[in-house]
């Protein structure tokens, strides 16, 4: 997830009214009511609000039509085997008409593509079925080649039938080979399963086909759920995404999700979903949540139908879109809901559950003690900068950071590390409130957009709740409100950033805005809103974070290194620019600073385990570039075993092991003892820690790093007791 700025400054919260009024004032409110097709009304209003708010608008012309033409179809069709060259050729005229349609909200382009969408979607079915009801012939020597966005489109059907034949070939082999493998693996064995049966190869051929059927199945069932206004979502996207890649439509359903994400709660029973088929199962049940404290249901169970605490009928969910049975069991805390399931052994019974506020753990910040020799260390793992932007005094990630701190505090911590691994951002909010826990006071990000000054946003409480030795993990995935942070950090000489050559290079700040609040009124109900690009930030140092993300001080290769995954990468990017530092005082406090760096670097230019990191890095991208693959097993096999055997030069990487020791706070030992699912994520986290050598090397800096302050004048350090 990316960054959503919460700013709070006037110039913005100025924008976002004049655009809510304007809106209102305009035509909208009319055509509410004139217009019956909420899909025009969508277009009208967003291509509205993208030219008055977008921190940089784009001209709605011919090129923009050109590129929504292309990222459309690639979306509809990304391996080019629904489409063939003749309906290519009919979408052409619309190439550079995509632009008039949106200035007449005209829907031609999309309901011509979408209609033959769904004919060729419905065709494919008949095509993959024919497909698997025949034996393949593994002996034939003959590749096919998965450099889809290169690929022309199939010429007839014919051709697209044949890119179906060796995809589903492809896909097949796999299966074969399993089966092969898994059946001689019984057949040598001294204790053959009761059920065991000698069989053919042609016998395992089916097998696999079977397999792969029911998977196309599965897929295939997920497509029909989704419906007109599903895909018409998806052409809203190919649209706004023009502008760059953060702007983005939600629709009514993906804005709950998205507020789910950002906040790490919700409302309702606490269980995750899964449709299979017609059937909706529990695939797990959270920790803490109602369904997992009521014991009343357990992972597998089928749930068939849904009552209200106020209803007499329970409503069936079978074969209903996922989207929709969730809707029905979600509800406010405080409602009961009451659920007609299935359990694994046929037993069919209605439970009832009292919905309450679902948090999810994995979202939240959380520490761990590390014990090296005779020092105490601490490390704070954030997953993303929450906030729930509708209860902002409730936690956050700024108050659950300062919290943890206080505990690590408690039990001697003598430095430590901030892990933003994987941290695609979240509230500038939480992060400028974090930011100050390590600093007297003082900027922390610059804020600007294009019709106004700079902001300077500070931190303003000259409590630290942290002063001692720090050091931020990062890598090519830690972005926005991660950038920020490590930023700051760095510009101050606060902290040690040990990661990636970068991180992920998103210096925009984006608000979500409620299309809703545009209108008056409105007989087609929740229109969804859009997270749209208001402004950019840039360090106190006056740099960008865009493009060129966060330099790490201590640079460390890692599974990303050769993967173009930052935003560089993407379509549509906003440029890297800079402007004026704004005053700020290097931290005094920790001594031995550079001297550190220095040692640190020197450390992992000798490290094994990193060189093997990064060769392993460098085979992993090759074999990514790899686009033409056999379909005959023999070579399939060859190519397989040889594959096995350069990758187990790799094997050490499972088998490192830090001498670090890593404990749970005392809090959370005592909750453990209640919830054992806990319990078990806890392990395994320390488990992974343990296998980290970039924890390993962080420790190893904190030692390095002295806690003291260096008067100017002297330069004389003098250390703390």
């Amino acid at each position: 997830m990316k960054l959503i700025l919460d700013i709070m400054k006037k110039n913005v919260k100025f924008l976002l009214l004049a655009l809510v009024l304007s809106a209102a004032s305009c035509s909208f409110t009319n055509k509410t009511f004139d217009n019956p097709d909420k899909d025009k009304l969508l277009i009208e209003l967003i291509t509205y609000v993208l030219e008055k708010g977008h921190f940089n608008p784009k001209d709605i012309d011919d090129n923009f039509s050109k590129e929504v033409y292309k990222d459309f179809l690639e979306q509809l069709d990304p391996l080019k085997r629904y489409f063939i060259q003749s309906d290519i050729e009919e979408f052409a005229q619309y190439e550079t008409q995509i632009d008039d349609q949106l200035q007449k909200t005209d829907l031609t382009f999309f309901n011509v593509t979408y209609d033959r969408l769904m004919q060729r979607m419905a065709e494919s079915k008949e095509i993959y079925t024919d497909i698997l009801d025949k034996p393949f012939n593994y002996e034939k020597q003959e590749v096919i080649n998965v450099d889809y966005e290169n690929l022309s489109y199939p010429k007839n059907k014919k051709e697209l039938k044949d890119r179906w034949r060796k995809q589903l070939k492809f896909n097949t082999l796999s299966n074969y080979d399993e089966k092969i493998t898994d059946y001689n693996d019984q057949k040598e064995s001294d204790e053959k399963p009761e059920d065991f049966k000698t069989k053919s190869l042609d016998d395992l051929e089916q097998e696999a086909r079977e397999a792969s059927k029911r998977s196309f199945d599965e897929y295939y069932d997920i497509l029909d759920d989704l419906e007109r206004k599903d895909w018409f979502a998806i052409y809203i996207n190919a649209i706004v995404e023009e502008f760059d890649p953060h702007t983005y439509y939600f629709a009514p359903q993906d804005k709950e999700k998205f507020d789910a994400g950002i906040s790490g709660k919700y409302d309702g029973i606490g269980a995750r979903l899964q449709k299979k088929m017609d059937h909706i199962k529990i695939v797990e049940l959270i920790s803490g949540g109602p369904a997992k404290r009521g014991k009343v249901l357990e992972v597998g169970d089928e749930i068939r139908k849904v009552r209200q605490e106020k209803e007499k009928e329970a409503t069936s969910i079978v074969g209903m879109r996922i989207d929709d049975a969730i809707k029905l069991i979600k509800g406010p805390k405080g409602t009961k809901v009451f659920l007609t399931v299935k359990s694994a052994d046929g037993t069919v019974k209605e439970v009832e559950i009292e919905r309450d506020v679902v948090e999810l753990e994995e979202t939240y910040a959380k520490s761990s003690l590390i014990q090296k020799g005779n020092n105490k260390y601490g490390i704070i793992n954030l997953p993303k900068f929450y906030i729930d932007f509708e209860q902002t005094e409730s936690r956050n990630a700024a108050s659950d950071v300062e919290k943890e701190i206080e505990r690590l505090k408690k039990e001697g911590m003598e430095g430590l590390i901030l892990d933003l691994r994987d941290n695609g951002g979240g509230s500038l909010r939480t992060v400028v409130e974090m930011s100050g826990l390590f600093i007297k006071d003082g900027p922390i990000v610059q804020v600007k957009s294009t019709q106004s000054r700079k902001d300077v946003l500070r931190d303003k409480d000259k409590r630290i709740q942290w002063d001692g030795p720090l050091v931020i993990l990062v890598n090519e995935l830690s972005a926005s409100a991660s950038e920020i942070l490590a930023a700051a950090m760095q510009d101050y000489k606060r902290a040690i950033i040990i990661g990636s050559n970068q991180t992920y290079g998103k210096g925009t700040v984006q608000n979500v805005y409620d299309l809703n609040q545009s209108l008056r009124s409105s007989s087609f109900g929740d229109v969804g809103a859009l997270k749209i690009t208001t402004q950019k930030f840039y360090r106190i140092n006056g740099g960008s974070t865009q493009l060129e993300g966060v330099k790490s001080d201590v640079v460390v290769p890692d599974r990303y290194s050769f993967i173009d995954v930052g935003e560089k990468d993407q379509e549509n990017p906003l440029p890297w620019d800079k402007i004026e530092p704004t005053d700020y005082t290097v931290w005094e406090n920790l001594i031995n600073y550079d001297q550190a760096i220095i040692n640190s670097k020197e450390r992992m230019a000798k490290n094994d385990h990193l060189q093997l990191i990064e060769k392993n890095a460098k085979w992993i991208k090759e074999r990514g570039d790899i686009m033409e693959f056999s379909l005959n097993y023999d070579d399939y096999k060859k190519r397989l075993e040889q594959a096995e055997n350069e990758a187990k030069v790799f094997d050490p990487l499972d088998e490192y092991q830090n001498e670090l020791k890593f404990t749970s706070l005392p809090y959370e030992i005592a909750l453990i003892e209640k919830d054992e699912d806990l319990g078990e994520k806890r392990k395994d986290w320390h488990e992974e820690l343990m296998k980290d050598v970039y924890v390993d090397e962080a420790v190893n800096v904190l030692q390095d790093v002295k806690f003291g302050k260096v008067n100017n004048k002297s330069k004389v350090a003098v250390l703390k007791d």
